[in-house]
């Protein structure tokens, strides 16, 4: 059976059992403040088990791709060590709202196994809670009951609450698990350990595995750690979709199923070396076969590798598989981006976004590689002055490494493995001291705390935003107190709000809410968080139980309103000028301008951006009424011609925006018709990766100042020119004269060169076989006597040139060796470094000609000293 084949059986038998099949969602997650990746099959469904939407079907189903990477599910590290841990996997789920509970989630998965899939149920064992004196929660009974229905006993375990108890976070949706776990050693292993499956389940052996994980939500944990019984039983089930494939496929490596094995294949015809050739192959092949899944679908959801947040965790795992290729398959050229079409055939059936997307995810993936190669290069050469610098004890300070690390992008694992090499260890212990620091810092800037939630009223929370910026008669239904960065917020949300909370790219909107009493509360910003309104306010209301009025500040709306508009303006513009090929990648809409990112493969012509400028600004003039459809289906926008942004997760109803031309699927705030925007002037157009561009722009009066400040620039350059009439001719004419002033400037300092060069020649003494001209002097110019070496190398041979000098009170030492030297061997990028460390300092160069900077002038005479006893050995 194929994965192709496990994966629709799974879809088709949940279907067959009522359930709707839902599509995955992305796997980047844009709209909750507490993920940045979807890890479980059941964060979709967020919202619906914490009570703030309602379930648009009672029971679902799907395949949906998650990635644990960080937090709580990190697995980072272990992936490629072991046989069936990933970051990118396909979680199979089955759900429950408030419809079926435990018996028949149990007896649909015991059917599903044995029955279809036709697993050997003597192979099979359940978990079940044996509950928690902590909580106060007994032994699942119920489970229990259910699994003795199809399991013997002793293939029933008893687990704790580490093992056995699922929970959401900290706080919300929780309950007990029974886990399904399967035997698949060998009877030879068996045989050799005397242990049954039982004692096994749950102790860390790679061939006793968990492959589904069913829980039943039955509580609420409170902000203080105490349960309570939600008053809908849900059910949320997961299934490592690859480790199923491998137990049905008869391997006992997830990297053996047919989900892997075509691009193991292709990582060998690349590289020339086999899957099984040695261990650090088979590790650095599972490495790259896993990593190269994450980072295309991160690409394809609109997530880009970056230095921050979920980009910055893309980057790493990209560099993670590059590290691998590099240093134990020999790959020392981009080797990731010539992976995707092998992903595209394995995959792109069930994921039709990477087969969308494929030029894009090539093209990001081979700039990432690029940089990060250069970044290698450039650590080793880092490396080499480390080593120089800890010659005497051969130990590298775990802050140096740290450095590399941290700043350079340098793996530690490569640092360790160059020191090694060299007869050097790293001092890892000041490293990870070094590490924690920085862990730390991060988790202090991200820590969060929040209070349980004051209820003091039902219901939902509808926003009435798209049509109204004052709300009369609301309700507080509840608020918390939130801690974010040491800072005391708190939040409140009303049964009617016109307050937009951000999302989509569009920021939150600020305004007050008035109490019946006449009192008023500054709200300081809007937040959408698992499907509610949030208004962060900058304190609490005197009286929370009568009526409000929220009242948006309408000036700063309609001026982020005027700018989302035109982002939409501004995408049909790039697909006219540029062509139909331009997709959205990001954006981002204030009340001070616009930024939009779309994919488009080289810079844009000055040409090409005054044309857009016009095209834009000629919507505005027509100024096009807004026209929408708040409640269309899919298929219904997309009749209307309407653009979708990939990696965005649409409902099963969507609000279609339309400006003339324009057609776009939106949940954002826009102004009622384009003339309100005004003016539109872009202010720059700059690369963010391979293949996707930015472009950051304002309107109205914001553009307006713009044009202001650029007339008051060329008012002040023209003055700078006895405001001449040609402006651009006068400056034009004074470049040349420069040009050609510095050329007569490098003239003349070469003639200077060459007269001390000349002088110097004449200085030559017979030293240990070779000319030695030495140089001393406290105060030098570099680039000078950079070109006095340069010439005494051309014209002279059997000679060294060792100089030692100050410049700007920093001291430096050069050394030269003719060409012949270096033809017999002299290599003076070598021989400069262990003078350098006599002045603090360390350096580098080419074989003929070498430099080294310090810290102590002091050592300089002893510095001058050593190199020229070196270079004359």
């Amino acid at each position: 059976m194929t994965s192709k084949e496990i994966r629709q059986q799974f879809l088709d038998f949940f279907a067959s059992k009522g359930h709707t099949v839902v599509p995955s969602a992305p796997m980047v997650v844009k709209n909750d403040p507490t993920l940045m990746f979807t890890n479980a099959g059941m964060n979709q469904f967020k919202d619906i088990f914490l009570g703030n939407a309602k379930a648009p079907y009672p029971r679902a189903t799907d395949s949906q791709k998650c990635l644990r990477v960080s937090g709580k599910h990190n697995d980072l590290e272990e992936v490629g060590h072991d046989t069936y841990h990933h970051t990118m996997f396909e979680m199979l789920g089955n759900w429950s709202f408030g419809d079926y509970f435990k018996t028949e989630a149990i007896d649909w998965a015991w059917e599903l196994l044995t029955d279809i899939y036709k697993i050997d149920k003597n192979l099979l064992y359940a978990t079940v809670f044996e509950g928690s004196a902590e909580d106060g929660t007994e032994m699942d009974e119920e489970a229990r009951q259910a699994w003795l229905r199809h399991l013997p006993a002793d293939h029933i375990v008893l687990g704790n609450k580490h093992d056995n108890f699922w929970e959401m976070g900290d706080t919300g949706p929780c309950g007990p698990c029974s886990e399904i776990h399967i035997d698949i050693r060998t009877p030879e292993e068996k045989a050799a350990t005397g242990l049954t499956g039982r004692e096994l389940v749950n102790q860390g052996d790679p061939h006793v595995i968990e492959i589904w994980n069913l829980v039943f939500m039955q509580y609420n944990r409170m902000a203080d750690g105490h349960l309570e019984s939600l008053p809908a039983k849900n059910i949320d089930t997961g299934m490592g979709f690859e480790r199923l494939c491998a137990v049905l496929q008869g391997k006992n490596s997830n990297y053996d199923s047919d989900v892997f094995t075509g691009m193991l294949a292709t990582i060998g015809d690349i590289s020339g070396h086999e899957y099984h050739e040695s261990p650090k192959t088979e590790v650095a092949m599972r490495v790259i076969a896993d990593h190269i899944r994450t980072i295309s679908f991160s690409i394809a959801d609109g997530q880009l590798p970056s230095n921050v947040k979920a980009g910055y965790v893309i980057r790493r795992i990209l560099r993670r598989a590059v590290r691998y290729g590099y240093t134990f398959l020999g790959l020392e050229e981009p080797f990731l981006c010539r992976l995707v079409p092998q992903l595209v055939s394995d995959m792109g059936e069930a994921y039709p976004e990477l087969v969308a997307q494929q030029k894009l995810i090539t093209n990001v993936i081979r700039e990432e590689e690029m940089a990060f190669l250069r970044t290698l290069d450039r650590g080793i050469k880092l490396m080499d002055e480390c080593m120089a610098a800890s010659a005497a004890t051969k130990v590298i300070a775990g802050a140096d490494a740290f450095k590399l690390y941290d700043t350079y992008g340098f793996p530690i694992d490569l640092t360790e493995l160059i020191a090694a090499e060299n007869g050097y260890t790293v001092d890892m212990a000041q490293f990870n001291v070094e590490l924690q620091k920085q862990k730390d810092r991060a988790r202090g800037a991200t820590a969060n705390e929040f209070g349980d939630w004051t209820v003091f009223a039902d219901g939902e929370s509808e926003f009435t935003g798209y049509d109204a910026t004052v709300v009369e008669g609301a309700t507080l239904l509840k608020h918390r107190t939130v801690v974010q960065k040491n800072r005391e917020m708190l939040q409140l949300v009303f049964d009617r709000t016109p307050f937009y909370g951000e999302m989509g790219g569009e920021i939150g909107d600020t305004g007050t809410i008035t109490s019946a009493d006449g009192e008023t509360v500054r709200i300081l910003n809007t937040v959408k968080e698992n499907n509610l309104t949030v208004h962060i306010a900058e304190k609490l209301p005197q009286n929370c139980t009568g009526a409000f009025t929220l009242a948006v500040d309408a000036a700063r709306r309609q001026r982020i309103a005027n700018n989302h508009s035109c982002t939409h303006l501004l995408d049909q513009a790039l697909r006219e000028v540029l062509g139909t090929h331009v997709e959205q990648k990001g954006s981002y809409v204030s009340d001070k301008g616009l930024r939009f990112d779309f994919s488009h493969f080289e810079k844009m012509s000055d040409e090409q951006v005054v044309l857009v400028e016009k095209r834009v600004n000629g919507l505005i003039r027509r100024n096009l009424p807004l026209q929408e459809e708040r409640n269309a289906t899919m298929d219904e926008a997309r009749a209307m011609g309407a653009l979708a942004v990939f990696g965005e997760k649409y409902g099963d109803r969507v609000r279609v925006v339309k400006f003339g031309p324009s057609v776009e699927l939106c949940g954002g705030c826009h102004t009622s018709a384009t003339g309100n925007i005004g003016f539109f002037k872009i202010l720059s157009e700059s690369a963010i990766a391979a293949g996707v561009r930015r472009i950051e722009a304002v309107t109205g009066e914001e553009a307006e100042q713009m044009v202001y400040d650029m007339q008051g620039s060329l008012r002040t350059a023209r003055g700078l020119f006895n405001n001449v009439p040609d402006l651009a001719g006068a400056i034009s004419r004074m470049l040349e004269e420069n040009a050609a002033m510095k050329k007569q400037a490098e003239e003349f300092a070469r003639q200077k060169a060459a007269e001390l060069a000349g002088r110097l020649a004449r200085t030559a003494e017979e030293v240990g076989g070779v000319k030695l001209i030495r140089f001393r002097e406290t105060g030098a110019d570099p680039a000078m006597l950079r070109n006095v070496a340069l010439a005494l190398q051309k014209e002279l041979q059997n000679t060294v040139f060792a100089a030692a000098f100050e410049s700007d009170g920093k001291p430096n030492l050069l050394l030269m060796y003719s060409a012949d030297l270096v033809a017999a061997g002299r290599n003076a990028g070598k021989d400069i470094r262990d003078a350098a460390k006599l002045i603090q300092g360390g350096g580098g160069g080419q074989p003929g000609l070498a430099s080294a900077g310090g810290k102590d002038a002091s050592g300089l005479d002893a510095a001058l000293d050593t190199l020229v006893k070196i270079a004359t050995a």
